[in-house]
């Protein structure tokens, strides 16, 4: 087995990798970088169809749009630029209406769209073994982002799109989902659905995230 080394990106901040300004670290995985894994990596980006046409895509989105589109429209022009007919919306119930608004918004843009919300099946949590101690309260349904992926499978989505879905919960859908998949929102109940403040104020009002945990 290669060996890993200790540190990684996460503990570089000179983006050398971007700017070409030759301060990598030591530990630099760009200048450590195996030659034939980035030439095998390359030739997916050169020869396999789809891969390509993502990350031209993606490219063409990030450079038309910087700083001027909310990522509603980012998302609503890359799925033009990959050709995608059919939109597949993974969402939470908690956030079925956000959910409508960009079901709307996409229909308005030529889109075929087919959601499916977190508890369809409507299964009691006790059926897939979750204990009532971990129940909101008795027969609750649980979430059920496995019989998401499937419908949308089924309906033959082009792009999901992922509105809000819990921790683990994403994690289950993307395994699943046969489609290639964007995220819209992501879950953070507590701050209003934007988890990067938890980031910016780490060192202040959830300084305790710095501290170990026991669980």
């Amino acid at each position: 087995m290669d060996h890993i080394p200790a540190h990684s990106c996460v503990d570089c901040f000179t983006t050398s990798c971007s700017a070409h300004d030759g301060k990598n670290p030591d530990f630099c995985l760009t200048t450590g970088l195996d030659p034939q894994l980035h030439q095998q990596v390359l030739a997916l980006y050169q020869n396999d169809a789809l891969i390509h046409r993502l990350a031209v895509a993606s490219a063409e989105v990030e450079a038309e749009g910087y700083r001027q589109w909310p990522r509603v429209k980012e998302t609503v022009v890359f799925a033009r630029k990959i050709g995608a007919k059919k939109i597949g919306i993974a969402t939470c119930v908690g956030l079925v209406r956000e959910a409508g608004i960009f079901a709307k918004i996409l229909r308005k843009n030529g889109f075929e769209v087919y959601g499916v919300a977190c508890k369809v099946g409507s299964t009691p949590k006790s059926d897939i073994g979750i204990d009532e101690a971990h129940q909101m309260r008795p027969g609750e349904s649980c979430c059920n982002p496995v019989l998401q992926a499937e419908l949308l499978n089924r309906a033959g989505t082009d792009l999901n799109v992922v509105i809000g879905l819990c921790v683990g919960h994403d994690s289950l859908f993307y395994r699943y989902s046969k489609a290639v998949t964007t995220t819209l929102v992501v879950k953070d109940r507590v701050l209003g659905h934007n988890p990067v403040a938890a980031l910016y104020t780490a060192n202040s009002y959830y300084k305790d995230l710095l501290q170990e945990q026991t669980r």
